[in-house]
Parts: structure tokens; sequence; C-alpha cells
């Protein structure tokens, strides 16, 4: 059996985040899902748990970073193609991603660019 992947992220506005999961292709799995959390699920191995800040608080007693202050995560969602991705970006109404040249294309530069990037930080 596969191992699945739940990336727990606290949220301020659960249906916004929620809308803008579904805008990049998730889909709300309503069985594990109420008014306080939302499993948004990217791929059958894959998921993303939007948690309201008092649903996460039920988990842990750690501060919980303010999105716009501080990096709490950086999630990035694989594209077969540049197309499949500035679809993605316009359906989130991000900003355009911006073009890595072919030769550095190695998972270090793809991060390093991805962090310079919104399209990359998914549960703002």
């Amino acid at each position: 059996m596969a191992r699945l992947i739940f990336v727990n992220l606290p949220v301020a506005d659960l249906p916004r985040a929620v809308s803008f999961y579904e805008a990049i292709g998730a889909k709300k799995n309503p069985q594990s899902s109420d008014d306080t959390a939302a499993c948004m699920v990217l791929s059958e191995t894959i998921h993303a748990m939007l948690l309201t800040h008092p649903k996460l608080r039920q988990f842990t007693t750690k501060a919980i970073p303010d999105a716009k202050a501080t990096c709490q995560v950086l999630l990035c969602v694989s594209a077969d193609n540049r197309a499949e991705v500035d679809g993605m970006v316009e359906r989130a109404g991000l900003p355009a991603a911006p073009r890595i040249p072919a030769r550095s294309r190695t998972m270090d530069s793809c991060m390093a660019a991805a962090s310079r990037t919104r399209t990359a930080i998914f549960g703002r």
C-alpha cells in the first residue's frame, strides 16, 4: 500500500483557502472536512489539510506563524508542461511564474527559484 502524505496548514480563512486549492486543481474530500478543517486531495497520495487556527491548536501548543510575516511552508505542485503551470497560476489569481532556464532545472535550482515566487507558496 502506498504511503499517504497529509500536509497540515493553518489558515485564517478556510473558505478562501478551499477556493484557492480548488482553483489549482485539488478536490475537497467531504468525508474529512467540516467547518474547522478541509482535506484537499492533490493526488491519490498527497493531501493538504487546511486547519483553522482553533483546530490546529488542538494538535500543538506552539505559536502559529503569521503567513504575511514569516514563511511557514513551501509547497510545490508538479505539472506536465508550462501551459499547465500557467493555467494553474491564472486560476489561482497569482502573478506569472518566472521561467527557469533549461540548464538549471535541477531540484536545487527549481526549489531556489520557487522560493522567490508566490506560485510555490500555497496555503497563504
